[in-house]
Formats: structure tokens, C-alpha cells, sequence
């Protein structure tokens, strides 16, 4: 990478990724969560994220940009402690936080991804790109904080 334009061709083609891994992992987070709220919060989720890939998509055919090819590492790695945590989980309540807080440490992962690429686009002069890419930096903020409220007002007690 010799400039900023294409590290944010890299930054881009990583978020690809993650939200493309996410898409395959989130059916699982459904699956196991047993609380209404949390499985109807994490099928919510899942409909943003496709729709995040979509948004990425079009970004990098508007740049000229193959999304692919790329594989998130940081991603996968999340990915693969929340899937550890599912056979570990010992009943549905700690199950349910324990989802959340596998859920959150992706959502900081994205938003620190996304907050990224919204300085680098505006750097670059990319003002609608950055437009796009600041509606999802702040649709995983609202995912955070559903989660937050979710744990806090509820489910870290039942835990208890």
C-alpha cells in the first residue's frame, strides 16, 4: 500500500469480508439465543448486515474496486471465540449473555472498521461514500446499544 487511497481500497475489501463472514455467522447466534428479544435483535441484525455487504458493493463498483479477495482475519477470529463460547455455554441465561458479549466485541470491531474508512473517504474527497459508510458506522452503533440495553435491563440479572 503506498497511499491512503489504497489502504482504503484494503479497509474497504476488509469490511467486505467481515460483514460476508457475519452474514454465515449470525444464523448461529439466532439459532442459539434463546431469549424473543435477542433472537428477534440478532435476525434484525442479520437483515442490516446484508444490507451493509450491498452497501459495500456498491461503493466498490462505484471505485472500481473487486470487493473480494480479501479475508478478515480479525473476523474470523471473533467468529471462532463465539463459536467456542456456544459449546461452552452451560444453560439458555448465561447462553444469552454470553452471545451478547460475543455480539458486541464484532459490533466494536466494525464500528472501529467503519469510523475508519468515514475519515479515509473524507480525506479523499469521497463525501457521498463517506455519507454511506457513516449510515452503517451508525447502524452498528444502534446494534451495540440494543445489545447494551438488552444485557443491562434484563438478561445480565437472569444470568445472575
Amino acid at each position: 500500500m503506498k497511499d491512503l487511497k489504497s489502504l482504503f481500497e484494503h479497509q474497504l475489501k476488509d469490511l467486505y469480508s467481515a460483514e460476508s463472514q457475519l452474514v454465515e455467522a449470525l444464523p448461529k447466534m439466532v439459532k442459539n439465543a434463546s431469549d424473543s428479544d435477542l433472537k428477534k435483535s440478532f435476525e434484525d441484525h442479520l437483515k442490516e448486515t446484508k444490507e451493509h455487504k450491498s452497501r459495500l458493493e456498491e461503493i466498490c463498483e462505484k471505485l472500481d474496486i473487486k470487493p473480494g479477495g480479501e479475508k478478515c482475519k480479525a473476523m474470523e477470529g471473533l467468529i471462532k471465540e463465539a463459536e467456542g463460547f456456544i459449546k461452552e455455554a452451560d444453560n439458555d441465561d448465561i447462553m444469552n449473555v454470553g452471545l451478547i458479549a460475543e455480539a458486541q466485541r464484532v459490533e466494536h470491531y466494525e464500528i472501529s472498521g467503519y469510523g475508519t474508512a468515514v475519515r479515509f473517504a473524507k480525506e479523499l474527497g469521497y463525501d457521498d461514500i463517506a455519507s454511506k459508510l457513516q449510515k452503517t458506522l451508525d447502524e452498528e452503533y444502534d446494534a451495540d446499544n440494543k445489545l447494551d440495553k438488552l444485557a443491562q435491563n434484563r438478561l445480565n440479572k437472569k444470568a445472575k
